[in-house]
């Protein structure tokens, strides 16, 4: 009545273990792998400080992979405003070497027109006070040539190289070049400012017959008839003048005469290599140094009883007014002909002869609001029209050059 057991198949003995196996692993992964719930359950059941810590560590863990992925973004960030900068700085670059010359020409007008106006009033208010025209040239080409002197001391230029030829030629240029300056000096202490540089709007006129008589250069129908409305302009403009005075007049016009001597002189003796090598600002320095070896001489020669204190005070100017202005008209008139020699060195002759044209306008318009000269309408036309037949022959000038050329 005993039956022997049968042996289980092998598949069939080993299945309740695999079961079990397979369950055993699934409640594993449970344990290892927990939903968020379960993971809040169990950090409920820890205890207050565990849960402390593992909050910490868990915000540290956050907080650096935040700041690694923002100090990639600063990085990349900073990469690119680098970028930009340095294109914008080559880009500004580009802008200022391209813009240079324009500024520092439209400077080199600026302040010539500035220097030439205060110039001419701190001269206008010294020779009103002090009438010794010749003594104020002399000493303000003796400042002049102090400040050429240093020029050359401290090398900012070099100093010329003087010969016996160059020392001849400098001297006559230089005799020209004070007298120039000494004429117009009294005619500014004669007439109104405005008046003496109408008058010196002739200075084309004296150009065309000086350089006819001495260059043998016959001017042409065209130049010739670009004269009349200088002339006709500064007729009309001396026939209503207020303060019309012969000798400021004939002052005016023999610093034209002179000026224009000393251009013809120029090329008549400026032919030699050694003269050929000075340039504009050296030029300047030697002549005011030759123009103030001779200006002393006549400075004392003319004026020498009237150098006294009383005589120098007796206008009313207080004497350190006198100093101040004297210093000041010097620099002014030095600063003025470099200015207007770095122009020149810019631009061709016609264009600096419209801009010298133009700083007479701006200089006869700023002394009579300074000084309040009375003028007329019928004085403002002739000005006016002497001024446009001034830039009326530059044209016809430049015009005749370009086809000589061609």
């Amino acid at each position: 009545m005993f039956t022997l057991a049968q042996p289980r198949c092998a598949h069939t003995a080993r299945a309740p273990r695999a079961v079990l196996t397979t369950s055993r692993a699934r409640r594993l992964d449970a344990r290892s792998i927990r939903p968020p719930l379960a993971r809040r359950v169990a950090a409920r059941a820890m205890p207050e400080d565990a849960r402390e810590m593992d909050g910490k560590r868990r915000a540290d863990v956050s907080a650096k992979s935040v700041s690694g992925e923002a100090d990639a973004v600063s990085a990349e960030g900073g990469n690119i405003l680098a970028a930009r900068a340095e294109a914008l700085a080559l880009t500004a670059l580009e802008w200022g070497r391209a813009a240079w010359p324009t500024f520092t020409l439209v400077a080199s007008f600026g302040g010539w027109y500035y220097f030439s106006i205060a110039f001419n009033i701190y001269q206008k208010a010294l020779l009103k006070a002090v009438p010794m025209p010749w003594t104020v040239t002399a000493l303000e080409l003796l400042i002049g040539s102090a400040l050429v002197a240093a020029t050359w001391g401290v090398r900012l230029k070099r100093a010329p190289e003087c010969t016996s030829d160059m020392i001849k030629a400098v001297g006559v240029l230089g005799t020209v070049h004070f007298l120039g300056n000494a004429l117009t000096n009294v005619s500014l202490g004669k007439v109104a400012v405005s008046f003496t540089h109408t008058v010196k709007a002739l200075e084309p006129v004296f150009s065309v017959g000086l350089s006819a008589a001495f260059l043998g250069a016959i001017p042409s129908l065209a130049l010739c008839a670009s004269l009349i409305p200088i002339i006709a302009g500064v007729m009309i403009a001396s026939a209503t003048e207020v303060s019309f005075n012969m000798a400021g007049f004939l002052s005016a016009m023999g610093s034209n005469l002179t000026f224009q001597s000393r251009n013809v002189l120029s090329k008549m003796f400026m032919k030699g290599d050694e003269m050929k090598k000075l340039d504009y600002y050296n030029l300047l320095g030697v002549l005011t140094i030759a123009s103030t070896v001779i200006a002393i001489p006549v400075a004392l020669a003319t004026e020498f009883s009237k150098m006294t204190l009383a005589n120098v005070t007796a206008g009313g100017m207080p004497i350190q007014t006198v100093g101040f202005n004297l210093v000041m008209a010097a620099l002014c008139f030095q600063l003025y002909q470099q200015l207007s020699f770095s122009v020149l060195e810019r631009v061709n002759p016609v264009t600096h002869s419209v801009g010298n044209s133009l700083k007479r306008v701006i200089v006869i318009a700023a002394s009579v609001l300074i000084f309040r000269n009375p003028v007329s309408a019928t004085n403002i036309g002739g000005t006016a029209l002497a001024i446009f037949g001034v830039i009326l022959y530059g044209q016809v000038k430049q015009r005749e050059g370009a086809k000589k050329s061609a």
